[in-house]
Order: structure tokens, then C-alpha cells, then sequence
């Protein structure tokens, strides 16, 4: 959990990783860019010097005879300020031309490391609305508060160079003046650091409600939704749930901020008196003959710059611990660890060769649930066996499938291959020797070679093997007839693509299941789509194609499951059942029940 209030070790600790961040992103970039902060802070003390000996030459030579005699001296001290004046023009360009590529850098590195957690963490995260919420801030954070956070911290550099000079020029004259432009600039800066925690607070509790008008924006825009969208005609339903949303989340941001202003605005008035009240003491002091008219010119300028450079300073800070509450956002998200650890000593994946695949005692229950999905589950899979799993949605057979994978570990129980546990076993080696197909398969929006090669992506693109899955998975003519043949992109989503029907983009995620090498493969429900006649020619040549291999069916279509050497029928998370088809069919059951009733459809 985040608190609202961060001590001052995480606020290093997160200042720190975010400076870390930054430095690696480009080394360079980030010298270049302390090197223009501490010029651009030491430039307005010189400003301020020059002009005041201007005012004071241009006094002088007023009270002179020799009204011109100064005008060599006066144009060179112009020049000096038109110097000053440029070279603060060209280190600010610079400076913007540098802060704009680091930004760039920095987030396109961000954008890298949160991909590469999103891989990182298990499956059972993503099925987490919490999860859902931290990914959210974090997306929202990472593009640019890093950079930002470096881009405060120099700024608080350069004010606070300036500040010291202009506060020593100040101290010079009168050590009150300092402590009094104190005092009126931290009220300003205690405004900032309460309702930096008010909307960080705020942003917290209603990240919900914004990934909610984000899902209502998704429905309205993506290809997912738009055919029910128009046939049921819910346009305008989600326009108006998510105008709602978003209004309710605009109302309440515009309160916050409006108080933010309000009191910012007391602040900043409190702060200008006091700036005229001070001018007022000068030109007192200057009529008096205490002080020159370039110092009145000059201590009036240190005062307006000082009071602004406080401020900034005073800002800065509260903006760094702004930013340490937003980076915590981030944070949250990147420190999360994958709950599937490797075997602090991995061994290689086992060939099946002669006990094969056992589930011993296997039962799950995912986090969120408050029932097992799979109890007390104990089945064998001889090497290069086929069986098949059936039963009704629910029963628990896809995620027999995900632990299997390991996706997830079984609550009770163990899994072995050749009698080793998946747990002592490379993660990584042990998903690549299983090829698995499900029901909601990925549609890539490549081109149809891509779509079947990244199924292994250790062959060359152009691998003969491509079209020979193809052939395999009967969608090589369906490819011969698009445009482009295999160079052809599918889907909608970018120029040129052409669309499959479902039951072909099922065949091309089967030519992906057939190129990868696999020791097992997995058909979970993959041919849904597919008339009764084409699945069953998918089915008779996918066991030619996978003699010797082992291979687990998930189908709801019982003609398609009783070629399998084995079938096993699950319920509520058991095993009520087992045996061949004909021995199901015998026993009278409820696999015979369930053929029975299919059967009837098609005599």
C-alpha cells in the first residue's frame, strides 16, 4: 500500500532511482544539461551587476559638465548586457533542444522497462483488478516523470545558485530582507505540498473509475465491439456512460484545483505586498542618500528575482515530493515479483519416454476464488498418447492446461513429467516443448507468414516450414488466395489488410501449433468455429501429423474426441469418468449421455 505521506528516506531512495533511470538513458545528455543549469544560474547576478554600474554612470554623467564623456563606458556596459542578455536566450534553447531528446530517450527506455514487467509477471496477475489499477497509474506515470523529476531537480539547481547570489547581494544591504521574502514565499510553498497529496490521493481512489471510462472508449473505438455495437444499436449508451464517467472525473479535479488556486492566490498576493513594501523602503533609502539610484535599480531587482528564485526553490522542492508520490505510482508497479519462481537450481525438461505426464492429487484455486477449481485431480498421459479431456464449460479442463503450462502451480498436489516436478524444471525450456492452441487465440495484425512463424520463432521467416504448417493446418490455399499471398497482412488495423473468417484464423493459429517443435501439443476447444466436417478433417489429420507425440484434445464435439487413445470426462473440477470411447459409450455414463445428445443432431 502507498501512503499519502513519504518519509524523507523514500523520498531519496525514489529521487535517487529515478536520477539513476535518467543518467542511464544517456550519460551525455544529462552532463550537458547540469553544465547549461549552473551557466543559466549564474547569469543574472551578472545581469544585475552590470546594470546597476549602467545607472550609476548614466547618474553621474547627468550631474557632470561632460554629459558624453561617460558614453564609451555606457555602450560598452550595454553591449556586456546585450551579452548576457543573448547568451541567456541561447542556453535556454539549448537547454529546451536538450530536455526535449532526453525526454524522448527517457521515454521510450520507460516504455521498454514496463513492457518487459508486464512480461515478467505471472498470469495471475492479470486476472487482478488491483493489478489492472497499478499497470494503469504506472502507464499513466512512466512517460514522463522521470524526466520531469530530472528537469526539477535542475531547476532547483539553477534557482538555487541564483538564489544564494542574489541573496548575498541582499544580505549585503540589510539581513531582514532575506528572512522577510522567506517567510512570505513558504506559505506558497506549504499550499503546494498539501494538494500535491489531496490529488495523488485523489488520483488513487479513482483510478477505477477512469480505467472505466478507458474500457467504454475502447468499445466504442475497436473493431471487438463494432458489429454489436450497430446491430444492437449501444452507441449511445456508452457514449453517455462514458461521457458520465468522465464528467465525474472532471467535476472533481476542478474542485481540487480550484481551492489549489485560491489558496495560491492568498499566497502570492501576501508575497507581492511585501515585494512593494520592500521597493518602498529602497527608494526611502536611496532619497535619503543612503544608497546610489543604480542600487535602488539593483537591490529592486535582486528583491523581485530573489523573491522569485525563493519561490521557485520553495516550489521545487514541493514539486520533487510531488513527483516522489507520482514516481511511487510507478514503483509500485515495477517492484511487483512473479509469484511462479524458478528452482533456485533449474534442471533441463525431461523427454517422455516411459511414465510420461502424471497429475497427482492436483487441486487449484485461483486467488480471486473462493472454490477450487480442480480437486484432488490424478490422471496419467503415456508418451505419445492422445487423450482427450471433456466436459461442460467450468469444469476446470483450460486451466488443467495453464498448470500444465505453468501459468500457474497447483494449489495441492504436483505435476511431473518422467517423474520430475514442473516446479524443478526451466520455466522458459519447459513452455517451449509444449505448443498450446486455446480457444481465445491471439489475431496478430502481421502478415499471414508472421502470423504462423511466431509460433517458433527460432526458424528464419522465411522458412520452408512455414507453408508446410499451413498445408498442414489446411489454410495454405486460403493463403494463396489473398493479395499478397503469405506477405499479405491480416486484419483491419493497417493499410492493405485482409480479413479472415474466424473459422480461417483458427487454421492459421493451428499452422502455429504445428511449426513449433514441440514434445507436446495442446488443442484446447480450436476449431469451435469450424462445420462438424471440417473440424473433424482438422482432428483425423492432426493425429497422422502427431503420431509419437503427445498430444491433449479439448473439444466439446464428442465425434471428434473418440478417435483419442484415451478420454477423460470432467465435472465440477473432478474426474467423474475415464476410459476409451467405446468403453464410455458401454458403461452408459455420462459421456454416453453426452454423445447421445449430440448424436441425435446429425442421424
Amino acid at each position: 500500500m502507498i501512503h499519502n505521506m513519504s518519509t524523507g528516506k523514500d523520498l531519496l531512495s525514489n529521487i535517487f532511482r529515478a536520477l539513476n533511470l535518467v543518467w542511464r538513458c544517456g550519460r551525455g545528455l544529462t552532463v550537458a544539461s547540469v553544465a547549461l543549469v549552473l551557466l543559466q544560474g549564474t547569469l543574472p547576478l551578472a545581469g544585475l551587476y552590470l546594470m546597476k554600474l549602467l545607472v550609476d554612470i548614466v547618474a553621474a554623467s547627468l550631474a557632470a559638465s561632460d554629459k558624453f564623456g561617460a558614453f564609451g563606458t555606457v555602450a560598452l556596459l550595454i553591449g556586456l548586457l546585450g551579452t548576457v542578455a543573448l547568451l541567456e536566450a541561447v542556453f535556454a534553447s539549448v537547454g529546451r533542444l536538450v530536455n526535449m531528446t532526453q525526454a524522448q530517450v527517457v521515454t521510450d527506455r520507460m516504455f521498454d522497462i514496463l513492457h518487459a514487467k508486464s512480461l515478467e509477471v505471472d498470469l495471475e496477475y492479470y486476472e487482478s483488478p488491483q493489478y489492472h489499477d497499478t499497470l494503469h497509474r504506472a502507464q499513466r506515470e512512466a512517460p514522463f516523470r522521470p524526466t520531469h523529476l530530472l528537469n526539477g531537480v535542475t531547476q532547483l539547481l539553477q534557482n538555487s545558485i541564483s538564489l544564494v547570489a542574489m541573496a548575498g547581494l541582499l544580505l549585503w544591504l540589510h539581513w531582514g530582507i532575506v528572512i522577510v521574502l522567506l517567510a512570505v514565499a513558504i506559505p506558497g510553498a506549504l499550499v503546494r505540498l498539501r494538494y500535491a497529496n489531496k490529488m495523488h490521493s485523489w488520483e488513487r481512489k479513482m483510478t477505477p473509475t477512469e480505467r472505466q471510462a478507458w474500457y467504454f472508449n475502447w468499445i466504442l473505438t475497436r473493431d471487438t465491439h463494432a458489429k454489436e455495437v450497430r446491430l444492437f444499436n449501444l452507441g449511445t449508451l456508452f457514449m453517455n456512460r462514458f461521457r458520465n464517467v468522465r464528467s465525474q472525473l472532471r467535476r472533481e479535479r476542478i474542485q481540487i484545483t480550484n481551492k489549489r488556486t485560491l489558496a495560491e492566490l492568498f499566497a502570492l498576493a501576501g508575497a507581492t505586498v511585501t515585494v512593494f513594501a520592500l521597493f518602498a523602503f529602497l527608494a526611502y533609502r536611496s532619497i535619503q542618500g543612503t544608497i546610489t539610484l543604480g542600487d535602488l535599480v539593483m537591490y529592486y531587482q535582486a528583491i523581485q528575482r530573489g523573491q522569485g528564485f525563493l519561490r521557485d526553490v520553495l516550489n521545487g522542492l514541493a514539486g520533487l515530493y510531488e513527483d516522489n508520490l507520482f514516481l511511487s505510482n510507478l514503483y509500485e508497479f515495477l517492484d511487483l515479483k512473479p509469484k511462479l519462481a524458478e528452482s533456485p537450481h533449474p534442471g533441463p525438461v525431461p523427454k517422455l519416454a516411459e511414465t510420461g505426464i502424471e497429475f497427482n492429487h492436483v487441486s487449484f484455486q485461483y486467488p480471486s476464488e473462493k472454490t477450487k477449481v480442480l480437486d484432488q485431480i490424478t490422471l496419467t498421459i503415456p508418451p505419445g498418447k492422445h487423450i482427450a479431456l471433456v466436459g461442460e464449460n467450468g469444469a476446470g479442463k483450460t486451466t488443467l492446461i495453464k498448470l500444465l503450462c505453468r501459468l500457474y502451480d497447483p494449489t495441492e498436489g504436483k505435476i511431473t513429467l518422467e517423474g520430475v516436478d514442473l516446479r524443478h524444471c526451466r520455466i522458459m525450456e519447459l513452455r517451449r516443448g509444449i505448443s498450446v492452441i486455446f480457444q481465445d487465440f491471439a489475431r496478430y495484425h502481421l502478415t499471414a507468414r508472421e502470423n504462423i512463424w511466431l509460433g517458433n520463432i527460432d526458424l528464419p521467416p522465411d522458412k520452408n516450414a512455414i507453408a508446410a504448417a499451413a498445408r498442414q493446418a489446411g489454410v495454405d490455399e486460403v493463403i494463396a488466395g489473398l493479395t499478397n499471398g503469405y506477405e499479405t497482412v491480416l486484419g483491419k488495423w493497417f493499410e492493405g489488410g485482409e480479413e479472415l473468417s474466424v473459422g480461417e484464423w483458427q487454421k492459421l493459429a493451428l499452422a502455429r501449433a504445428f511449426l513449433r517443435d514441440a514434445q507436446i501439443i495442446v488443442l484446447d476447444e480450436p476449431t469451435s468455429a469450424m462445420d462438424p466436417k471440417a473440424e473433424y478433417e482438422v482432428f483425423k489429420k492432426f493425429h497422422e501429423l502427431t503420431r509419437g507425440r503427445t498430444a491433449i484434445l479439448i473439444s466439446h464435439r464428442l465425434s471428434t474426441v473418440k478417435m483419442a487413445d484415451y478420454i477423460y470426462v470432467m465435472e465440477d473440477g473432478r474426474i467423474v469418468e475415464s476410459g476409451t470411447h467405446d468403453e464410455l459409450v458401454y458403461r452408459g455414463g455420462r459421456y454416453a449421455d453426452l454423445f447421445e445428445t449430440q448424436a441425435q443432431y446429425y442421424r
